[in-house]
């Protein structure tokens, strides 16, 4: 009887968790994570903007100054709202008003400013004479050393002094005065829409949005920030008129005359909107008219030591007093912001600095996630 063959073993399939899984191809072109906007794109638009910004300063300049000035009176036509006056009479009464005194004080201020352009050139080389006679030993010593180096060198290795002239174009003043012309009178009529019809196109801006909670959260953060604003601008511009006002004063006392007292309490009102920068030159103006005017030192440093101490009360008491902190700015922002816009605008940009400034303290504020923005400007 013949016996069957055995099966033979089957062989033990591998477990799965011991199979290793082959390696998936990587293709180099597929992007691996999120994707990030590079920083020379971020680069190249803020040059772009910065460039826009300094190009079309025709432009957005009278638009800023006017928007400016609107938030100086806008707090002066709801006072006369509450007075039953119609918006439209209320903003030309405020824009009658202003301009009435700028006239009045530009007035006042015609003839001393023109004293002072014609006296300041020859004041300005009898300091320089004097401070030449003060430094005339160290430029005689300079003087020898270079003829030393120079019979060193030899005489053919002298350098050629060119003398270049420039011709005054006297019809540049008539051409540039028509753009002035025109540009204040822009000023003035934008001032007077963005009074009137500034609350109109608020509203209607606003309907654009889709959904009703944005609505009312938009709102909340344009009136909180013209309310705020408002009230921020006009309380500097005041604080500054009294300062200039108590400075031509002492100016007064000192034996100045009234005109050229409110020349100098005039241009402290103006530099006083640019923190820091604007006393600085106030105080190297000041010293400049001191030693102009007097021929004592002590009389001659008096002006700017008042000045000083003015402006050490004004801004170390006064101001946070009345504003409180929650306008309070970082030093080291504000110095940025004035250089970036007195870079941009000039004289311009330093007034208005301060104020855009604060606007966008204010919006960081109200956004929901910014409020650390806005404290990284405190």
């Amino acid at each position: 009887m013949s016996v069957p063959p055995s099966n033979p073993p089957t062989p033990e399939l591998p477990v799965a968790a011991d199979v290793e899984p082959l390696p998936v191809p990587i293709d180099a072109n597929q992007p691996h994570g999120r994707p990030r906007s590079p920083s020379a794109l971020l680069v190249l638009a803020t040059l772009a903007v910065g460039y826009t910004l300094w190009a079309a300063q025709e432009v957005i300049l009278p638009v800023l100054l006017a928007m400016f000035f609107a938030l100086v009176g806008n707090p002066l036509i709801r006072l006369l709202r509450r007075l039953w006056i119609p918006r439209f009479i209320a903003a030309l009464l405020v824009l009658l008003l202003g301009l009435a005194g700028t006239t009045t004080l530009a007035v006042q201020l015609v003839a001393p400013a023109t004293a002072w352009a014609e006296q300041a050139p020859r004041e300005a080389r009898k300091i320089g004479r004097e401070l030449q006679n003060l430094t005339r030993p160290m430029h005689e010593a300079n003087r020898i050393a270079e003829d030393m180096a120079r019979a060193a060198a030899g005489e053919a290795n002298r350098k050629v002094q060119v003398v270049r002239t420039r011709v005054d174009d006297p019809y540049a003043v008539l051409t540039r005065t028509p753009r002035l012309l025109a540009a204040v009178l822009a000023v003035i009529l934008l001032t007077f829409f963005f009074m009137v019809y500034g609350e109109n196109l608020q509203r209607n801006a606003i309907a654009l949005l889709p959904g009703r909670q944005q609505k009312r959260f938009t709102v909340d953060i344009l009136q909180s920030i013209e309310r705020e604003v408002s009230r921020y601008v006009l309380t500097i511009s005041l604080i500054n008129a009294v300062v200039g006002l108590l400075f031509a004063g002492i100016l007064v006392l000192l034996r100045f005359p009234l005109q050229e007292a409110l020349l100098w309490g005039t241009m402290v009102m103006l530099l006083n909107y640019a923190p820091y920068v604007g006393p600085l030159i106030g105080m190297i103006a000041m010293l400049l008219v001191g030693f102009i005017r007097f021929d004592e030192t002590l009389a001659s440093v008096t002006p700017a030591v008042l000045y000083l101490v003015l402006h050490m009360i004004e801004g170390q008491l006064v101001t946070p007093i009345i504003l409180g902190r929650s306008m309070a700015l970082s030093p080291l922002v504000l110095i940025l912001a004035l250089m970036l816009f007195g870079w941009l605008w000039g004289l311009v940009g330093l007034l208005l600095a301060v104020p855009l400034l604060v606007c966008v303290k204010l919006v960081l504020e109200q956004v929901e996630g910014m409020q650390g923005w806005a404290k990284l400007l405190e």
